[in-house]
């Protein structure tokens, strides 16, 4: 695999090795089907045009047979950020790519490419690396933060302040917090899961008489380079009474959740406790304004139990793992807050049934194809997680076809297990059932049509053989005598027969040289007058054979032909004959 790196105030383009090409190799019965997956890194935001890696040399395929194979990409993306040169084979960015889109902030963002080539048939997968690059800056949810503390309060008592966020990830996220320069106040830094969370840590008791309020400067700067940074100007208004804060009786509450949850179901419940009496003593709840709008769409919070509720759908497929923020704040004058960190991890269930793609190598089977011809490749995919995604595929019992699985999981081609025969069955529905592995077990089902072309397999028959028949004398030379007709069970042009008639040496004897035959339909004719007294009886041999095989398949019968006075009786067998 390779990479491609940017830098300075300008694009350059550096091949690197990333990661070793993993290339394999496999057998499907009597041909060769092989499949290969390659992997390259690119940083986001390249220039439309930037190569990512020349996909068919790195696949070891001859560069000469690019464009008679019709190398492409059959699914990948769906906005096609790559596209292949068909005249090279190289892999080159097509549209401008923005990680932080197409990835959502994931920390890894690998884009599966599945590449076609044809004769014969070949799936290949390249895995695409977006690297992240420092292009966004720290942001906070709001520009000013205003706190109230009381002058009572502790020295050491701990504040929380609005977390920056950072669409970069890795070493390009947040990486630090500044403060301003004070007397009061220093700042420490927790993280919490994937997180660092400021908190404004209260040095010296505040006295209200000597000072009533207090700004100062929150600065947020990511780890790039060079680095980016934001800030939040925070005013400290010192206030006078209630002394003591809730207490949440955990600082990060963990829970999991089943997707689909029904609506109003309880995931979890938590507890502040506050050492204050009266109204100052009581607790109410409410989640963090600067989290992700999905968790508003999915949860509710009871500001008075504490009690988080079910209040949207809950998908698995969507997201994984929500984190909620939640404040608990007394009633007391000035009131205080405190705040922990709620995650919900959402379990998969089987909710998605599998899908199945075929790539089809031709709708059209040969009836002389050997066991083991593969006709299709069948791909199925599943989009639940763990024995819930596990597929198995099966095919209908009656066909002549078989599933034979590639190295990859869920990857099959369809192979025939037997000889066919177009003159038996012509056409066949092959149905394709795909079923994952979860309780319950939910299918899907899909139908391929295959059509069997016929070959030259079968010889022309004559209806009867030998064929014995009596003909008048006296004939008139060139008349039709009587007519031979074959069958071929073969189509089209393998059924086109031509008749003729075997000669011999030209003997006296040889009476076939004074007949003649139509070779289009089988009449045959005299070139002679047949004299009973003189020849009674005489033998040859017609032929018919395919017009159009290579190799001419005969298929002789002997033609006995009596002259005779028996009138009547000739008149009938001739007439039959015509």
């Amino acid at each position: 695999m390779f990479c491609l790196t940017m830098g300075g105030g300008g694009q350059r383009r550096g091949w690197e090795y990333w990661w070793v090409v993993l290339r394999f190799s496999f057998l499907l019965c009597l041909g060769e089907q092989v499949s290969a997956q390659i992997r390259y890194s690119i940083p986001e935001e390249v220039k439309e045009g930037s190569v990512v890696g020349n996909v068919f040399k790195d696949l070891g395929l001859d560069v000469s047979t690019l464009v008679e194979r019709r190398f492409r990409i059959v699914s990948g993306s769906k906005d096609a950020l790559f596209q292949v040169n068909q005249n090279n084979g190289v892999l080159y960015v097509q549209k401008k790519i923005d990680r932080e889109e197409l990835c959502d902030g994931n920390s890894a963002c690998l884009i599966d490419l599945k590449m076609v080539v044809e004769n014969p048939l070949e799936i290949h997968y390249v895995g695409v690396e977006i690297t992240d690059v420092n292009d966004n800056s720290p942001s906070f949810p709001e520009i000013a933060k205003g706190l109230d503390i009381s002058e009572s309060t502790h020295a050491g008592s701990h504040f929380q302040l609005p977390a920056a966020r950072d669409l970069d990830s890795g070493m390009n996220s947040i990486r630090l917090y500044k403060l301003s320069q004070n007397a009061n106040f220093e700042l420490e830094v927790r993280d919490r899961g994937d997180e660092k969370v400021p908190f404004l840590v209260l040095q010296k008791t505040l006295d209200r008489e000597q000072k009533c309020e207090h700004r100062l400067l929150l600065t947020a700067i990511d780890g790039g380079n060079p680095p980016r940074s934001a800030n939040l100007n925070l005013t400290v208004t010192v206030l006078d009474i209630n002394d003591n804060r809730p207490v949440f009786s955990q600082e990060v509450y963990t829970v999991t959740l089943e997707e689909n949850g029904s609506i109003n179901t309880v995931v979890i419940q938590v507890k502040a406790i506050d050492l204050d009496e009266g109204v100052n003593g009581d607790v109410e709840y409410t989640l963090g304004r600067d989290l992700n709008r999905k968790v508003y769409e999915v949860f509710h919070l009871d500001g008075v139990t504490g009690e988080i509720r079910v209040k949207g759908e809950v998908d698995f497929e969507s997201t994984e793992v929500y984190r909620l923020d939640v404040q608990a704040s007394d009633k007391g004058q000035p009131p205080m807050t405190v705040s922990c960190r709620v995650i919900i991890k959402i379990t998969d269930v089987n909710d998605n049934k599998p899908d199945i793609e075929v790539t089809s190598l031709s709708n059209l089977v040969p009836e002389d194809a050997k066991p083991g011809t593969v006709v299709s490749l069948i791909s199925v995919t599943d989009k639940d997680s763990g024995i819930n995604g596990k597929v198995l595929c099966s095919l209908s019992d009656t066909v002549p076809f078989e599933l034979k699985p590639s190295y990859q999981d869920n990857m099959y081609s369809l192979v025939t297990k037997q000889r066919l025969d177009r003159e038996l069955v012509s056409h066949y529905d092959i149905t394709i059932t795909a079923t994952d592995c979860g309780q319950p077990p939910l299918s899907t089902f899909k139908t391929l049509s295959v059509q069997i072309s016929d070959v030259n397999d079968n010889s022309p028959e004559f209806s009867q053989t030998p064929l014995q028949l009596y003909l008048l004398e006296n004939n008139a030379p060139g008349a039709s005598i009587f007519s031979v007709s074959a069958t071929d069970k073969d189509l089209n042009e393998n059924a086109a027969i031509s008749y003729h008639i075997v000669r011999g040496e030209g003997t006296q004897n040889d009476m076939a040289s004074f007949l003649n035959i139509n070779s289009d339909n089988g009449d045959i004719s005299g070139l002679k007058t047949f004299d009973f007294e003189s020849l009674k009886m005489f033998q040859f041999q017609s032929c018919s054979y395919r017009l159009w095989n290579s190799v001419s398949k005969h298929q002789r019968h002997s033609e006995r032909v009596h002259s005779g006075s028996e009138r009547q009786r000739s008149s009938d067998l001739v007439s039959s004959q015509h």
